[in-house]
């Protein structure tokens, strides 16, 4: 392992415990339902007294799905709320408030900010490892498109996951054929899908039967869609 590999991985594991407030990482890190509907009342608040407009910022087109509304609190305090609550990253928490259906029923979801800190890492360690071999470690294809990685060429002794805010599962990593990481969402699917009637067809994004059963959505996920026999499978471009 070169020396330039070692001295950024000491980086990452610095920068990991710099993210957040000390103070902050353990009594941030638990959402309850009280404050997304503190939250979801003041956005209502204001939509109503501002001719329907939003409170979130602005995001460009390209931005991921569940990242692309996130809500701008400073257009909420102290009119409609006193503060952003504890596990709102604008309060060194780690969630970001984001807003799903905006068209129809604005309504407010937690993204979760420490699995985009673990994307990171493995970001960094992707771009140096294709600095000296030019290309991901592979190490199995998933479809055409989506592909598992060789994490001890990435100086990891054990494969990372996060833990799923839906079910408590751990769940994978992948990377598509752009070099984007993702998390794998489909253990989730599966089981929503099984417990929860819905109506999807085949080639229709599937990841709302997520957001509508929790207060969560699938952070850094890609779109999935069902097969003929009801299972979850990524949605091709």
């Amino acid at each position: 392992m070169s020396k330039q590999y070692i001295i950024v991985l000491g980086m990452l594991f610095f920068l990991t415990g710099c993210m957040y407030p000390q103070e902050k990482l353990v009594q941030n890190q638990v959402p309850y339902e009280h404050q997304l509907e503190s939250v979801q009342a003041s956005v209502e608040q204001f939509q109503e007294a501002n001719d329907g407009l939003l409170p979130i910022k602005t995001r460009d087109m390209e931005t991921p799905l569940y990242q692309k509304y996130p809500i701008d609190f400073n257009k909420l305090i102290p009119r409609y709320i006193a503060d952003p609550p504890g596990s709102a990253y604008e309060s060194g928490g780690v969630y970001l408030y984001v807003l799903v259906d905006v068209e129809t029923n604005p309504t407010v979801k937690l993204f979760d900010l420490t699995i985009s800190e673990k994307i990171r890492d493995l970001n960094l360690r992707l771009d140096m490892y294709r600095r000296e071999h030019g290309f991901p470690p592979i190490k199995e294809v998933i479809e055409s498109e989506f592909f598992t990685l060789d994490y001890q060429k990435l100086g990891l002794k054990e494969e990372p996951f996060v833990v799923s805010p839906f079910t408590g599962n751990n769940l994978p990593f992948i990377i598509n054929n752009e070099i984007e990481v993702f998390v794998d969402y489909r253990i989730d699917l599966y089981d929503a899908l099984t417990k929860h009637e819905h109506t999807f067809k085949e080639g229709e994004d599937i990841r709302s039967i997520l957001v509508d059963h929790s207060m969560f959505v699938p952070s850094h996920s890609t779109p999935y869609t069902i097969n003929s026999e009801n299972e979850p499978i990524f949605l091709k471009k």
